[in-house]
């Protein structure tokens, strides 16, 4: 969630941004922006900047794991002998081919 201090800052720039003529509504306008601006964020369901980090750290190691085993899957691959071809490799990861294949109707 947002911090409440962010908001709070927010809330007084936009106050500050109204016209002169309406500078004695100034706290009723920060008040309302405050509120109008913390349903927003709840509503857009957002992380915060720890959370996100925390998510992107996770990624990379799963990606370095990924890695690691396509490398490790294709060492043993080669060691017994069933390097596959690149299409076959496609197919056993359930990816599509570029190519168009045969098996249905062709619009």
């Amino acid at each position: 969630m947002i911090e409440p201090k962010l908001l709070d800052e927010l809330a007084r720039k936009l106050a500050g941004a109204v016209p002169p003529s309406l500078q004695d509504f100034q706290k009723d306008l920060e008040k309302n922006f405050r509120a109008v601006l913390t349903s927003t964020f709840a509503k857009l369901d957002l992380v915060t900047r720890e959370e996100f980090d925390i998510q992107q750290a996770v990624l990379e190691r799963t990606r370095m794991k990924l890695e690691a085993l396509a490398e490790q899957v294709a060492l043993l691959e080669a060691q017994a002998g069933l390097k596959k071809e690149p299409q076959e490799q496609q197919e056993a990861l359930g990816e599509k081919s570029s190519e168009p294949d045969d098996t249905g109707p062709q619009p």
